[in-house]
């Protein structure tokens, strides 16, 4: 039996389109019987940005059968919508993970963005924050921007400015994506596919307006997808994003993914310290010492005690 190597370029439940490793051929495959799924609670096996070996079913039909799912560097899931214990994968072999984020028109709550953050760390994914909708924001609200900019930045997220109608930040964008693996992430209306259209025409990634009345963009993508903006350039357009990451996390590991608390773990009384009311707590005194922002707090507390970080 002559097998193919391939890449998962799109997933929609049963049906897997593969682009083989020979000449970016695109094939429409199977699974084969019944996969395991690397001891991970997962509803779906396999994820878009795996590579698999595959056998051709049906040249003229373009069919084929996966037989093997080959090692991931990593993977990303989010909570299963209908089944409560496990999670969906969404992504696998990720070089970094961008939320497109927006101050205004939908605004992106700073309790969102610290979940992002918190569940890309806990897959050791690098992250990226993109203001987006710069043409948007008065003055008073870029000064807050430039605080959030700032504030990230100083704990390694790479963070940058954009919008497609002047075209500030775009080149800065291209070179960002540039021969890696990006998983896009945002809620519906921030300019994702805009952002995406401007610097890859060719693409012609479907937008949808944010509805005026709910200040809410409705979602166009029901399933993620692998587009390749140029030879070793991919980003992974990804659905679901408010159910991101923290679905098999314990409370006590939460702290472990604000690298800002992780360097001061140590320094707590307990070893097993919530920060939330004991004494001789590290991090609340760095906390009180304006050392951690009280937003990134705020959202750690939410997170422990169950808060929904969503909107």
């Amino acid at each position: 039996m002559e097998f193919e190597k391939g890449l998962v370029i799109r997933s929609t439940g049963s049906w897997y389109e593969v682009r083989d490793d020979r000449d970016g051929h695109i094939w429409q495959c199977r699974l084969k019987g019944k996969f395991k799924t690397m001891g991970l609670k997962v509803t779906n096996p396999i994820a878009v940005g795996d590579f698999v070996r595959f056998e051709i079913e049906d040249e003229n039909q373009n069919s084929g059968i996966i037989y093997e799912i080959l090692p991931r560097i990593n993977y990303v899931v989010r909570a299963s919508v209908h089944k409560t214990a496990h999670s969906h994968l969404i992504a696998a072999n990720v070089d970094q993970a961008i939320l497109i984020a927006t101050l205004v028109f939908p605004r992106t709550s700073l309790g969102f963005i610290d979940r992002f953050l918190v569940a890309i760390e806990s897959f050791r994914i690098p992250g990226v924050i993109i203001f987006n909708k710069q043409d948007l924001l008065n003055d008073e609200i870029k000064e807050f921007q430039t605080q959030l900019m700032d504030l990230y930045s100083s704990l390694g997220y790479t963070c940058m400015a954009t919008t497609a109608v002047t075209g500030e930040g775009l080149e800065d964008f291209r070179q960002l994506l540039r021969g890696k693996v990006s998983l896009l992430s945002g809620h519906s209306g921030v300019g994702k596919s805009t952002l995406v259209n401007t610097i890859a025409p060719a693409l012609d990634i479907k937008t949808q307006e944010v509805s005026t009345f709910a200040n809410k963009g409705v979602h166009t993508t029901t399933f993620a997808e692998m587009f390749e903006l140029e030879p070793g350039t991919f980003i992974i357009d990804s659905p679901g994003i408010k159910e991101l990451g923290l679905s098999d996390m314990k409370p006590e590991e939460i702290s472990h993914y604000f690298p800002e608390m992780r360097e001061r773990l140590n320094e707590c009384r307990f070893n097993n310290c919530q920060h939330i009311n004991e004494p001789g707590c590290a991090i609340k005194d760095a906390v009180s010492d304006g050392e951690i922002a009280f937003s990134r707090y705020e959202s750690y507390l939410s997170m422990v005690g169950g808060g929904d970080n969503r909107r």
